[in-house]
């Protein structure tokens, strides 16, 4: 039986509602599957602080992001407001994620804004997240528990209500607990914090650990006892956010520590490439324990004549090549083939070649089989491949690439070494970005880094051209400079950039291998 027509469901109002979602500490790993759904679907995201903003990036593009979290000159928007918020999004049929760091009841203020929701019949979810006292002593490798030492685990705030004068808590009673205590924001309260437990009988020989930007590859630890710990930190200039871990447990912390054990822990590397493309080499550092800043000193955009693209495609089976230069020029070209036919078999029976290992996995996507890839990944070893062991006399070639870097590949096909027939299809172009006011700029400037990585000729101009509005300031890392290969090399010697390493072979593997190499050996004979 049918309980619904149609006229009263498609007349029923949309239903509003609100997710509270924990970000957890940091490492966009630990978000749970849950989140992260939430988080692409959502209309409007409200949030703090977030110790990694590429959280966001999940969101859809015309979601609309509200930070209501403290950033430098002012304060955190009023608890009120932030409710008020939350309540006018739902109602509006909107679905809100308020997203927090960590989980949102363990010293967050989740509580107080369910209330509210409940207050004005605003239906919700709760998701919760890695809290940070968990994934600090996962990640410098401390058992919170332990059969011989701990059976008990303890977790304390050393900042409650910001309109209390004075903590509420007595330190002195947790000294007797014989376990493991876990301090959220405890690092200002120090002193007080050790005083009042070794007031409470607490050992002063008791082991300490305190950890900042835990889950991240900034992540930084110091360790020492009840008596040292003051001096210990001060020394060491480790500052909030930090966790601070209390017990016997920390003296048992795993001998070999496999987060910041990583071959390229404690490095910041800057990546230039376009932000569309950043993503695998900062994945790649980035497992390797590097602190990777994205500075895209150029980006890449669909731009075709229409005329043109309509005319190679019409006349797309006369070709006996097909050559890819980039993996952008591979994934336009079959966007706009695929809006003209609806089978690959209309490509016909033409071969394939792609300038490197990067390109070729972009066209091995749509189940083509790529039949030259050069030794090494550029214009100059492609063509030379092609005119001596393929033989390209009078041969139809077709050469999909963007604005930039091909009319060298093209004069050696042309040339009468091999006396090819090229034809040109440009999909996209490459334009210099102004970084001067962005915030990983600002970033550079202020602590720079150990390397930056050029994977282009492009990017090596952009930099340079930029190179006033990025001056370090006094203090900063000095960054050595590595090239991806002879291409990039050779542009930046002409723009009198010092370069330090160049991978041995032209790929973003070889390039990660060469950088661990170089900045491992660099600190070695530092």
């Amino acid at each position: 039986m049918l309980l619904w027509s149609n006229s009263v469901l498609f007349n029923m109002p949309i239903q509003g509602k609100v997710y509270l979602i924990g970000a957890g500490p940091g490492d966009p790993g630990l978000v749970t599957v849950r989140a992260r759904e939430l988080i692409e679907l959502a209309d409007v995201i409200v949030y703090d602080y977030l110790a990694n903003s590429k959280i966001l990036d999940w969101a859809k593009s015309d979601c609309e992001r509200i930070y209501v979290g403290k950033s430098a000159g002012r304060h955190s928007i009023p608890q009120d407001e932030i409710e008020e918020i939350l309540v006018d999004s739902a109602i509006k049929g909107k679905q809100v994620v308020r997203l927090k760091g960590g989980d949102p009841f363990v010293f967050g203020r989740g509580g107080e804004e369910i209330d509210e929701l409940q207050i004005d019949k605003i239906p919700f979810e709760i998701v919760p997240g890695v809290t940070a006292a968990l994934a600090t002593a996962a990640y410098a490798g401390i058992p919170l528990s332990h059969r011989d030492y701990s059976s008990a685990i303890t977790f304390l705030t050393g900042h409650e209500n910001p309109e209390k004068h004075t903590l509420s808590i007595d330190f002195r009673v947790y000294a007797k607990t014989k376990g493991t205590l876990c301090l959220y924001m405890g690092v200002g309260q120090l002193p007080r914090i050790t005083s009042e437990l070794k007031e409470g009988g607490m050992a002063g020989a008791t082991p300490i650990a305190i950890v900042e930007w835990a889950t991240l590859n900034r992540q930084r630890s110091v360790y020492g006892t009840l008596d040292t710990i003051v001096e210990d930190l001060e020394a060491s200039g480790l500052g909030a956010p930090a966790m601070i871990i209390i017990g016997e447990v920390v003296a048992h912390r795993s001998k070999t520590e496999w987060f910041e054990g990583r071959p390229l822990f404690g490095k910041r590397i800057v990546v230039t490439r376009a932000r569309e493309q950043a993503g695998q080499l900062t994945q790649m550092l980035t497992e390797q324990g590097a602190e990777v800043i994205e500075l895209p000193f150029i980006s890449v955009e669909q731009h075709f004549d229409g005329q043109r693209v309509s005319e190679v495609l019409a006349g797309i089976a006369v070709y006996e090549w097909i050559i890819f230069t980039s993996a952008n020029g591979v994934k336009n070209f079959f966007e706009l083939f695929y809006k003209a036919y609806d089978d690959i078999r209309c490509l016909g029976p033409m071969r394939i070649a792609a300038v490197g290992a990067a390109t070729a996995r972009e066209i091995e996507k749509h189940k083509l089989k790529v039949d030259l890839i050069p030794k090494q990944a550029n214009a100059d070893t492609l063509a030379e491949e092609l005119i001596e062991n393929e033989g390209v006399e009078s041969v139809q070639l077709l050469i999909v690439t963007g604005n930039q870097n091909r009319e060298c590949l093209v004069e050696r096909l042309e040339s009468d070494e091999g006396r090819a027939i090229v034809d040109t299809l440009p999909l996209y172009r490459t334009r210099k970005t102004d970084l001067s006011q962005e915030p990983s700029a600002e970033r550079f400037r202020k602590e720079g880094a150990d390397a930056v990585l050029f994977t282009s000729s492009s990017t090596a101009k952009s930099f340079v051209e930029q190179h006033e509005s990025l001056k370090l300031e006094p203090g900063a890392r000095k960054p050595a400079f590595g090239s991806i290969g002879p291409l990039t090399t050779k542009t930046l010697k002409e723009l009198k950039v010092p370069v330090a390493f160049e991978a041995t072979q032209a790929s973003l593997e070889y390039f990660v291998v060469e950088t661990i190499s170089q900045l491992n050996c660099a600190y070695s004979n530092a």
